[in-house]
């Protein structure tokens, strides 16, 4: 019987070392080693579609990010920025293709940031939940989330391009609409002038006994001040097949529905709920598209209007 112990005990003690080093080299992989394409030298955006390559935190260079982008012939200083927040493909130059007709016929410059993960099929904490936390569950400083790299990125393009504008406006659909919400709810100091979230798998609730991301456990969101912000909740009328694109389907996802439709209904009711009860500004909104369906490009078409219409 000892000799058994003896062989289990090392048997443990060498499978709890391979875990150990595996763990290091992927936090060592994922956090530590430089990742992304090569910086490209600073210029100004031209007209038509162009990109460049910055580092994504402002402090470091271990990440560096790609940032697509289309300008009208027309557009100006103070003209409206827009940032196009992709989906889950992080298929960022499809997105900003869906927004060429629209830019050039409403005069907007448009900012698609490429959130490229090797991974992304088997993580979303880098991306659609802000890289508040790492894939181990540490917290990342405020300077690494997801939406302070927004905040980088327009930092850049005011610099690079002496322009004045103060704010920009932001829509993302599907992951990219998860990303938006929560940054709205996480980063209200953010200078968004508009945020529209369209079609998102699930959502981040005004809960403190939920932990993040199906709550607000353990981060510090300050609901009140978010509320100010201009929030639309864009949803598709026949965004109701949950075999669509990737639909998360853990117990707490589906407490909040059994689609996307149903979904987003319920994250504006309880957000709703809860400035009724504290009597709290409130400037969120909620819209339903007829007769569309999990679609980026006819929710780009819809979501136009909401920037257009609003200083």
């Amino acid at each position: 019987m000892s000799k058994f112990f003896k062989v289990l005990k090392k048997v443990i003690l060498y499978t709890f070392s391979i875990l150990l080093l595996l763990s290091i080299a992927a936090y060592t992989y994922l956090y530590v080693l430089p990742k992304g394409p090569e910086i490209t030298e600073n210029s100004t955006i031209s007209v038509g579609i162009d990109s460049f390559v910055i580092y994504a935190y402002k402090n470091s260079e271990r990440k560096s990010i790609k940032v697509w982008t289309y300008k009208p012939e027309n557009w100006k200083d103070k003209d409206k920025i827009v940032f196009v927040m992709h989906g889950g493909g992080r298929n960022a130059d499809d997105y900003l293709n869906a927004w060429v007709e629209l830019a050039d016929k409403n005069k907007l410059l448009i900012i698609a940031p490429e959130f490229e993960n090797k991974f992304s099929k088997y993580t979303t904490n880098d991306y659609q939940e802000g890289n508040l936390f790492t894939f181990f569950g540490t917290k990342n400083p405020k300077s690494e989330w997801a939406f302070s790299v927004v905040e980088n990125i327009f930092d850049h393009i005011k610099s690079v391009n002496n322009l004045t504008n103060e704010q920009y406006d932001i829509f993302g659909h599907s992951a990219g609409g998860q990303f938006v919400h929560r940054m709205v709810m996480l980063m209200p100091e953010s200078r968004i002038g508009t945020a529209i979230a369209a079609n998102s798998g699930f959502y981040t609730l005004p809960d403190g006994n939920l932990e993040f991301p199906y709550g607000i456990k353990n981060t510090e969101t300050d609901l009140q001040k978010a509320y100010q912000k201009r929030l639309i909740i864009l949803l598709g009328e026949l965004d109701n097949d949950p075999s669509l694109g990737t639909f998360r389907t853990t117990d707490l996802a589906m407490e909040q529905g059994a689609h996307r439709l149903e979904r987003g209904t319920t994250f504006f009711n309880a957000n709703e709920e809860l400035k009724n009860k504290n009597n709290w500004a409130f400037n969120w909104g909620i819209d339903t598209v007829e007769n569309v369906g999990h679609d980026y490009e006819k929710m780009s078409e819809n979501a136009v209007e909401w920037i257009t219409n609003y200083p």
